[in-house]
């Protein structure tokens, strides 16, 4: 889906789109039209998701955890692709840092179950999608070897011994994923909410601090924020190899009409076969 056909469905969802601004394109396309962000889904496999989202954002509400809040209660479908309304958030007074980032998960990692169910963290869930959504772009050699990596990292990850108790995670928690305003930082995207394995939004910054050029310093302050650094428990490096490997196969679905996603894909896929675990890789 390109900015083109995103603003198609956001006509025929009755909404202003030559007005629309364009805020960010990967999985979904989001728009800010007024006091509104509107997402809009790559495709109907989707719509569950978007409506979990929408259910995740009035239960934090809830809750009293800072997080973007839903305009409606209802996902649409509009010509095959999921569209949420939420309210905007006013104009950040600063980026956001791993300090905010590991306060807001200590949040919510406090909270107990919703009561709706959340899935399980299914890291890998999405590779086979985002390998299709490739297609001849990518090497079927690429692809296969991303295909038994899932499945080696899937199985591993179901025999983890947590170190902190099970319960809700974001599911994506980098800093991008926070945005502050005039009253604090709040959480966005809401997507990834699941029931899971803590670690999971610890690992990311662990990977952010070695594929991703996040500073050391940084990185401290987020393990000084949360009260505990994942790096030490054994099970890190299984995690850190399912997000590799899903973190690959999610560039692979921009491939067929953007050069500089393949040349990040063919970037990471490279690393993974050697086996380097300190090639750079670019935030796409």
């Amino acid at each position: 889906m390109d900015e083109a056909r995103a603003r198609e469905v956001l006509t025929r969802a009755g909404l202003d789109s030559a007005g629309a601004e364009l805020l960010a394109l990967g999985e979904n396309a989001v728009f800010g039209a007024g006091g509104l962000v509107v997402k809009v889904g790559r495709d109907p496999e989707l719509l569950a998701r978007a409506e979990r989202e929408l259910a995740v954002g009035r239960w934090l509400a809830g809750a009293g955890v800072p997080a973007v809040r839903p305009a409606e209660a209802e996902a649409l479908l509009v010509d095959g692709h999921p569209v949420t309304l939420w309210h905007r958030l006013p104009a950040a007074v600063r980026p956001a840092g791993p300090r905010d980032l590991a306060e807001l998960l200590r949040q919510v990692h406090a909270l107990g179950a919703p009561d709706f169910p959340l899935p399980p963290r299914e890291l890998l869930g999405g590779v086979e999608r985002w390998l299709r959504l490739a297609g001849g772009a990518i090497e079927e050699a690429d692809a296969e070897f991303l295909r038994a990596r899932r499945d080696a990292f899937a199985a591993e990850a179901a025999a983890l011994v947590p170190y902190l108790p099970p319960g809700p995670v974001h599911g994506d928690a980098l800093p991008r994923n926070v945005h502050v305003g005039p009253e604090g930082p709040v959480l966005v995207d809401l997507e990834t909410f699941a029931s899971d394995l803590r670690e999971h939004d610890l690992v990311v910054m662990a990977l952010s601090r070695d594929r991703y050029g996040l500073p050391a310093e940084s990185y401290r302050d987020f393990v000084r924020a949360y009260g505990w650094d994942v790096r030490e428990w054994d099970g890190c490096a299984v995690l850190r190899g399912a997000r590799e490997t899903a973190s690959c196969a999610w560039v692979a679905q921009h491939t067929p009409a953007n050069p500089a996603a393949l040349a990040e894909f063919r970037r990471r896929v490279t690393s993974l076969r050697t086996a380097d675990p300190q090639t750079p890789w670019h935030p796409f």
